[in-house]
């Protein structure tokens, strides 16, 4: 296989080893972020974790404030707690931070980045993979969303005036495990309606409830909910997390899951023509015309004349694929294909997907 050539696919997955895992920590304003961040910061969990406060955009005030610290202190510069997590607090979209992080490589083995209760994760996550220089140095290992008991539920239904998707929906829809924080303020049935309203926009996260933030780190740390390390982790969340294909069809303009799944071999050509029009074009639309919203998708995919599955994410606009492990020589190959969005149509999505069986593609030898 020659190196020089753009037409080749890599026969194995970049090794991730080297790279430091980054989580992305989000949630509305008063979730209980700030409040996760003091817990790790202070905690004596063995973990040299470096800890980012990204306040850009038009965060609260009060927010902005806040600040983290066992007793309440601001860090403008590089701090070295005792426990060995790193903190900082900066005011720019991120980057900056974490090149400017990267530069002590060696004192820490795990970075948080937490944003503003206003902030969508999206663009955040998706510098990951568009920023090849920072990628060779760390990786994106998941969203975590922190989600307040008392007061997502009346998030979660405000309307916004330009008929966009409001700020906890899409933070829910991103997330790869939600942390109901706060769960001591409400009742039984409170909490239940919520989790089930969580569900119905995201099914495919993990959800964990808690009071004042204090959850086991390895329920949100070195998840790799994004798969593209090589290891069998993606696959097993489809068969672990319990993704839903109760799919009652139903359509409607709130955020929510659908799971397409099939037998049999897709032509990866056509996967990669249905994901630009889908998620660049914006041109497939649901049986009432309304354009489907996809904020993130997974998926695990049999390819035709490949060995090896495909993994593919997308998250807005932007997707990324790559191969991982072997099916089994007696395993039944199929494709799942999670989408959480807007407007969702399975009766569209699964003749599409179906048709992606179809192929003169010459495919790869993987």
């Amino acid at each position: 296989m020659s190196d020089d050539s753009d037409e080749d696919i890599p026969q194995l997955v970049p090794s991730q080893a080297g790279k430091v895992p980054i989580t992305i920590i989000t949630g509305f304003l008063g979730s209980g972020k700030t409040t996760l961040l003091n817990y790790i910061l202070t905690e004596q969990h063995g973990k040299k974790i470096a800890v980012i406060l990204n306040e850009f955009g038009e965060g609260d005030s009060i927010e902005k404030s806040m600040s983290v610290g066992q007793d309440g202190e601001l860090f403008e510069e590089w701090l070295e707690l005792r426990n060995g997590c790193l903190c900082c607090s900066v005011k720019d979209n991120g980057v900056n931070a974490i090149e400017n992080l990267m530069t002590k490589k060696g004192k820490f083995d795990y970075i948080l980045l937490e944003t503003t209760g206003l902030a969508d994760p999206g663009p955040i996550a998706s510098i990951f993979w568009i920023d090849e220089e920072l990628c060779s140095d760390i990786y994106l290992d998941g969203i975590v969303v922190m989600a307040d008991a008392k007061f997502s539920m009346r998030h979660l239904h405000e309307k916004k005036e330009d008929g966009s998707i409001n700020e906890c929906q899409r933070q829910l829809a991103l997330g790869d495990v939600i942390v109901v924080n706060k769960t001591d303020l409400v009742e039984d049935t409170e909490l239940n309606t919520l989790k089930e309203n969580i569900k119905s926009i995201n099914s495919f996260a993990k959800v964990i409830q808690t009071n004042y933030a204090k959850i086991d780190l390895d329920e949100i740390l070195d998840i790799n909910a994004y798969g593209l390390s090589g290891s069998e982790k993606m696959e097993d969340i489809f068969l672990q997390r319990g993704y839903s294909i109760n799919d009652k069809h139903k359509i409607d303009n709130n955020v929510g899951t659908i799971t397409i799944e099939l037998d049999g071999d897709l032509s990866k050509q056509n996967l990669d023509r249905f994901l630009q029009d889908v998620l660049w074009e914006k041109n497939v639309t649901n049986s009432e015309g309304s354009v489907m919203d996809i904020l993130r998708l997974k998926g695990v995919i049999s390819v035709t004349d490949c060995a090896k599955r495909l993994v593919v994410q997308a998250v807005h606009e932007l997707y990324d694929s790559q191969f991982t492990t072997d099916w089994g020589s007696t395993e039944q190959r199929k494709s799942t294909i999670v989408f959480i969005g807007r407007n969702l149509d399975s009766n569209i999505l699964k003749p599409k997907i179906e048709a992606l069986k179809c192929s003169n593609d010459v495919q790869p030898n993987i």
